[in-house]
């Protein structure tokens, strides 16, 4: 059997009549992502994963680059009187050390961590402004011998996708363009080596929110900010039209600078539960198409752009997606099963990069 019809057999064995579940993937072995790409593979993870035999055995084989999910985070690291604790993003720092894998940053600046040691500073421009600026030495500047690079600025743009966002870090710096061009200056003085980047997500879903992306890209470098790389998240919508994740990543590959696919899932949800009857087998065909897509055209990038191909997660139960009471226990967004099987996905991302 070719490679091609190796990688492709699981997901025809997955297929099933209408209205049926997809059968369970068999468990037989499957060859380590990391080996098939010529890039780092990444994986989002959480300090209580670092106990787990599954998924450090899923990881040390398949993965090469982690990103702390939530405790590299302001939310975590800054204490209500300003202090800093860094205990668990260590933790992930000696794990991905001594399993020889990069570490990735994430993230020093974000709209949604409001935290109230900076909103009670917005009134005082100067305090506010040292404050940042220590938070962010103090951050990117202790791991800055091993993280190869940082989300300086996380999801700048709005929901929808038209306007940059309004948040204390612009109402403490007076406008959008300053608190993001400062923290990239904060973070190159602080972590020099590492490659920075503007990160946000929907920019392969919502093709107006891709737009206002670029051109706040364009902005920045017109400014002299030192962006050196390109984060999409891609928390893919299975439902895009064929072609449009594509050229999304043509249209980011436009700057000559490295990409991150940064956080990739694609739930198999959809915003309208009631009326979408489609059988399960169907959404997973969509969903197979569209990572596929996604992952040949990162492939298709020059090397020098392939910064690094990362999952928001190793195994459906380790999503953000999966917790929380709404979940019904369905829902297959990454690479594997709870068992530890390769899920669908994971071969058409594997059929890709071979």
């Amino acid at each position: 059997m070719s490679r091609r019809a190796f990688l492709a057999a699981p997901v025809a064995l997955a297929a099933c009549g209408p209205g049926e579940a997809a059968a369970p993937m068999p468990d037989g072995p499957v060859r380590p992502l990391k080996s098939l790409a010529p890039f780092p593979v990444g994986a989002a993870c959480m300090t209580g994963q670092l106990s787990d035999p599954v998924w450090v055995r899923l990881v040390s084989e398949h993965v090469s680059q982690l990103t702390p999910e939530w405790e590299m985070k302001m939310e975590y690291i800054l204490q209500e009187d300003g202090s800093l604790r860094f205990d668990a993003p260590d933790r992930i720092a000696w794990f991905a050390r001594d399993f020889g894998m990069r570490l990735f940053g994430h993230a020093l600046i974000w709209y949604a961590q409001d935290h109230p040691w900076f909103r009670a500073l917005t009134g005082d421009r100067a305090r506010f402004a040292a404050e940042y600026d220590r938070y962010i030495a103090a951050v990117a500047g202790r791991w800055r011998s091993q993280i190869v690079g940082w989300d300086v600025v996380n999801e700048p743009v709005t929901h929808e996708g038209h306007a940059l966002r309004d948040c204390v870090w612009s109402q403490g710096l007076g406008g959008t363009g300053a608190y993001i061009i400062r923290a990239f200056e904060q973070a190159r003085a602080a972590a020099p080596e590492a490659v920075l980047f503007l990160n946000d997500y929907d920019l392969e879903n919502i093709p107006a929110k891709g737009a206002t992306y670029l051109r706040l890209v364009e902005r920045l470098l017109k400014a002299g900010a030192p962006v050196t790389g390109l984060g999409t998240q891609s928390h893919l919508d299975i439902d895009i039209p064929r072609g449009q994740a594509a050229a999304f990543i043509r249209e980011l590959a436009q700057f000559g600078l490295p990409i991150h696919v940064a956080e990739l899932d694609a739930s198999l949800r959809t915003g309208d539960r009631l009326r979408d009857l489609r059988p399960r087998v169907q959404k997973i065909e969509q969903q197979s198409a569209r990572v596929a897509e996604l992952a040949e055209a990162f492939m298709a990038l020059p090397r020098a752009q392939q910064f690094a191909f990362t999952f928001w997660g190793v195994r459906d139960t380790d999503s953000w997606l999966r917790r929380g009471s709404e979940d019904d226990g369905r829902d297959s967004p990454l690479l594997f099963d709870a068992r530890g099987r390769a899920n669908p996905m994971f071969h058409a991302v594997a059929g890709a990069f071979s």
